[in-house]
């Protein structure tokens, strides 16, 4: 109780509070310092660690130079494209993505800055643009290759009819950009044209003109997917000849002989000829018909024998053939000139000896032959059969081509002397040019005894009449009785 006089108060009651050991706040202080400290570099980290992962993605494939030049003398379009490129983070190239951005493409080839080949695969159409994907044989943070590309129609007639006397105006149509998937730091490009008589061109500075070739550029930081048109209207008064179907013939005999026959169908398709063909006129002025096919050469191999040149109506006289040391230059004339539209087709033959394409070891065989061979000077074949009859009692038959083909269905063929028929081999191949020109390789298996079939034939045929005749002579069909024989 409390005394008088002293004021009664409440007790507080004690804070519950924690009892910390001596200086222990100075340890508290160390470590929220550490805390803070490790917290920075954590955050450090994590910034180092964005801005690494940021500089990857970033990282891509650049062209550094691009030079392109475009051979625009004929009715082919000749590429040569030298891309320099590089990858922003140093990483190693091994692949490369090309865009064609020609829309006939007939035949691509790219080399290294070493020359050698890259290898090339196709890609899937992706939006309809035809694209492929190079691999490098050496990966490199900086490649230096080479594509070479050949195209065909792209290179129009305009106008598309003219008359006998008329030059021929041509069009064509490309993009003045390389076409990429990658920026371009800088790139040029060239045309080589037939003639100096230009009518117009794309007139996108900077560009020069220099009698039959136009310099682009150079143009810098292209972006990628850059559309800008390039159009030269120019006079190109070369034979716009198209081989329509070709179908190559090759018989192949084991007593030394192979037959080659090409039958050979062609249309000009260059400027349509507009009114009435004259002879007088092709015949006294000079420039009449010039970009008619008059005659063309075409080579054939130096062994050729037994050459003919024919038509539905028969024999073509009007042919020249001169023998060099390693081919046969064959000169042909059709019966009529060639103007834009026409149309003709002939057969062309001869025999090769066998000694000189197959190659044999034991039972086995080996064929290597052109799968085409030149018929004029920058042709074009929109499409090629070929067909080679193997012996009969041919078998373990297989084919290697430079290129894809599209096999055709085996097929027997019966000729003279023949069983149970020969095998015929084919395949087909479309859009074809002058590059196409290479060997394929057909394997087979053949028995040497079945060379004695048609010998053994002939002379079992010979015998039986011999018999038959023997018998016959000795046989009475008499209904009278002979007294010398009585």
């Amino acid at each position: 109780m409390p005394k008088s006089g002293e004021r009664a108060t409440l007790a507080k009651p004690a804070p519950n509070v924690l009892k910390l050991p001596y200086r222990f706040d100075i340890l508290l202080k160390y470590v929220s310092k550490f805390e803070l400290k490790m917290g920075t570099n954590f955050v450090i980290y994590l910034a180092l660690g964005a801005l690494l992962c940021l500089s990857k993605v970033q990282a891509e494939i650049v062209n550094l130079n691009v030079e392109r030049s475009l051979d625009l003398t004929s009715q082919l379009v000749r590429a040569t494209t030298k891309i320099s490129t590089e990858d922003t983070a140093g990483k190693p190239i091994s692949e490369y993505v090309f865009f064609v951005d020609e829309p006939s493409l007939a035949y691509i080839s790219v080399k290294d800055n070493a020359d050698k080949n890259v290898q090339i695969r196709k890609n899937e159409l992706a939006k309809g643009e035809e694209s492929y994907t190079l691999t490098f044989p050496k990966a490199a943070a900086k490649q230096t290759f080479v594509v070479e590309t050949v195209s065909s129609k792209n290179i129009l007639p305009h106008p598309l009819e003219i008359r006998q006397n008329d030059k021929q105006f041509v069009k064509y149509i490309g993009h003045l950009h390389f076409y990429s998937k990658y920026k371009t730091n800088s790139q040029k490009t060239s045309a080589k044209l037939s003639s100096s008589n230009i009518l117009s061109h794309t007139q996108v500075k900077p560009f020069s003109v220099a009698s039959t070739k136009i310099t682009f550029g150079p143009y810098e930081n292209v972006e990628a997917f850059s559309l800008e048109p390039l159009v030269i209207h120019y006079e190109n008064s070369s034979p716009f000849v198209t081989v329509n179907s070709l179908e190559r013939t090759l018989e192949i005999s084991h007593w030394g002989n192979i037959a080659v026959k090409e039958s050979i169908q062609m249309t000009h398709t260059g400027a349509k000829l507009k009114g009435s063909f004259s002879r007088y006129d092709f015949q006294k002025e000079a420039r009449s018909g010039q970009s008619a096919l008059k005659s063309y050469k075409t080579y054939l191999p130096a062994s050729a024998s037994g050459v003919y040149y024919r038509d539905t109506n028969g024999n073509i006289s009007t042919s020249n053939m001169n023998s060099g040391r390693d081919f046969i230059e064959l000169e042909l004339r059709p019966r009529f000139p060639l103007f834009g539209g026409w149309k003709t087709q002939y057969t062309l033959g001869y025999n090769v000896p066998s000694y000189e394409y197959m190659f044999s070891d034991g039972n086995k065989y080996q064929l290597k032959m052109h799968l085409i061979d030149h018929i004029y000077d920058n042709m074009a074949i929109d499409e090629a059969t070929i067909k080679i009859i193997l012996p009969e009692g041919s078998s373990d038959i297989k084919l290697s081509t430079p290129y894809t083909i599209s096999r055709l269905p085996n097929e027997l063929v019966h000729t003279y002397l023949d069983t149970t028929g020969r095998p015929v081999i084919s395949f087909s191949k479309s859009n074809l040019v002058e590059s196409h020109i290479s060997d394929f390789t057909l394997y087979y298996s053949f028995s040497k005894i079945s060379l004695l079939q048609e010998p053994l034939l002939v002379s079992g045929f010979i015998y039986i009449i011999f018999v038959f005749t023997i018998v016959f002579l000795r046989l009475d069909f008499s209904i009278t009785s002979h007294s010398h024989k009585e």
